[in-house]
């Protein structure tokens, strides 16, 4: 796959006339007969090659006038792989769109967070998507309104400013003008989903409460289905997050990951559970205005915009990876929903067992995490914020004294800005600044790389796990010749590890039962 592909119309029209998904959010198929738009998998008949003209984004089908399908909805596909395995301004700042970083700071926001002014981001959004942040911030507030129409009995009022409305003059005119009905409607139209599709509760659901105000968004607890592109191998995903878990943070409770989410306007609460065709996904929230990070952050922590064919095709180039892929492919990269947490959690778990960084992560979750309320299970905290380790007595650490330097310095640079770890991050100066930092060495800064920072080509020949595989399967021994012969994987290496891990018999390989 490659990027502009809705440039190139004839490999867009097969993609359309094949019905294949797994082109579903590299492009937008708008018919100029009906004015809608599509996703390439759309089940209704496919309409004249002269009347389709593709888009590459949903927000550019709406600037152009065009009204999502009804039947496909294609503004539930999967995102585009492209943001997740890039690391230029586009896609970082794609990123944090989806983040909701137009929505609380504006397009000035944005341009801070990045660096650049705020027409060098619009001009290069606008020449690659088609839409400027402001269209693309809109496509995706459309998204969550008709995700709460349809999934709660809130009011109306209650669901525009919750969805990132300034008026519900501007939501009633976008759910219009997006679907081609009105938000009443369109909750009339709504499917009912099954009880499987649910995560299972070990409490009674709560519903929304009354909000305090017109515009405060109420607590409650939302069911969706998270789409991904086929196949998805669960085990290594869920069996790591599970494996890994902290207590108090995180949990594996009947058949679903839970953990605790620190979002911007309070804490939530997500449970995810594998499905053969997408994942349930049951979100607490103490504020639905966080609905749209909270389901970005979700997607990203399990890899769920990753293109696995594209991945699979370049891995099975190679003999000795061949034969791992065809066993079990789809695998994903498990990853974060807080990168700071990660970066912490990375330091604690050096030179130790998976049991012992627990452990040590534990501690700093009783004694520093926020207090979280989880009637459905047993959560307790958030992970603390990396002000509140900064401000801990360094004695009181249990582990070695140049560890406990290293956990300090790096919890002192993410408070004071030193250090920024987010989606917004390039790639190639967090790595120089991480390997600065005493303690941190290859394998440290190359895991944060993989999983924090998302880069899909982050590698880790050094690792214990890698160097047991690469010795069973015949690999080059050393790390400089795993490294040369790991070349041939590019740009996909990190996804490489996770088929070398695979060889292990470790827990974190296997879905909980």
């Amino acid at each position: 796959m490659q990027n502009g592909m809705h440039t190139d119309r004839d490999r867009c029209v097969r993609a359309v006339r094949s019905k294949d998904a797994r082109f579903d959010g590299w492009f937008f198929t708008a018919v100029l007969t009906t004015g809608i738009y599509c996703r390439p998998s759309c089940p209704a008949v496919p309409p004249k090659p002269e009347n389709m003209v593709f888009h590459p984004s949903a927000a550019a089908c709406q600037q152009a006038g065009f009204r999502a399908c009804k039947r496909c909805r294609p503004d539930t596909s999967p995102g585009s792989p492209e943001w997740n395995h890039r690391a230029d301004l586009v896609a970082r700042a794609m990123r944090l769109i989806a983040d909701g970083v137009v929505d609380r700071d504006g397009v000035p926001g944005l341009a801070a967070r990045l660096g650049y002014s705020t027409r060098q981001i619009e001009r290069q959004l606008l020449a690659e998507l088609g839409a400027g942040p402001l269209a693309l911030a809109r496509a995706q507030r459309a998204q969550t309104a008709r995700l709460l129409i349809e999934t709660t009995a809130l009011p109306m009022a209650e669901i525009a400013f919750a969805a990132g409305f300034s008026s519900i003059r501007s939501f009633n005119d976008t759910v219009r003008e997006v679907f081609a009905l009105s938000p009443s409607a369109l909750r009339t139209r709504a499917p009912r989903p099954a009880a499987a599709d649910r995560p299972p509760a070990s409490g009674p659901r709560r519903q929304p409460a009354a909000p305090g105000s017109p515009r405060a968004a109420a607590p409650g607890t939302i069911s969706l289905r998270l789409p991904f592109r086929a196949p998805l191998n669960p085990d290594n995903l869920f069996g790591h997050l599970a494996a890994t878990a902290v207590p108090g943070v995180e949990e594996w409770r009947d058949g679903a990951y839970r953990r605790t989410l620190r979002l911007p306007h309070g804490p939530g609460i997500a449970a995810l559970a594998p499905r053969p065709d997408h994942v349930a996904c049951r979100l607490t929230l103490a504020d639905l205005r966080d609905l749209p990070v909270a389901i970005s952050r979700c997607r990203r922590l399990l890899d769920l915009d990753a293109d696995p064919v594209a991945v699979d095709d370049q891995l099975r180039t190679d003999p000795v990876l061949a034969p791992l892929v065809d066993k079990a492919p789809g695998r994903r990269v498990p990853r974060t929903v807080d990168e700071a947490e990660f970066a912490v959690r990375a330091v604690l778990g050096q030179q130790v067992s998976t049991a012992a960084a627990r452990t040590h992560a534990a501690r700093l979750v009783t004694a520093h995490g926020e207090p979280v309320d989880d009637p459905e299970g047993g959560l307790t905290h958030l992970f603390p914020a990396p002000e509140a380790l900064a401000a801990l007595d360094p004695e009181s650490l249990a582990m070695p004294r140049t560890r406990r330097t290293t956990f300090t310095t790096l919890v002192r640079e993410l408070a004071g800005g030193g250090i920024r770890l987010g989606v917004e991050s390039d790639w190639q100066e967090t790595r120089a600044r991480l390997l600065a930092l005493p303690g941190f060495g290859p394998w440290t800064v190359d895991v944060i790389a993989m999983r924090a920072l998302g880069d899909p080509d982050a590698f880790l020949p050094t690792d214990l796990g890698i160097r047991r595989a690469a010795a069973e399967l015949g690999l080059p021994a050393t790390p400089a010749a795993l490294t040369a012969r790991a070349a041939a994987w590019q740009p996909w290496r990190a996804y490489a590890v996770q088929y070398l891990w695979a060889t292990d018999s470790h827990p974190i390989n296997f879905l909980p039962v």
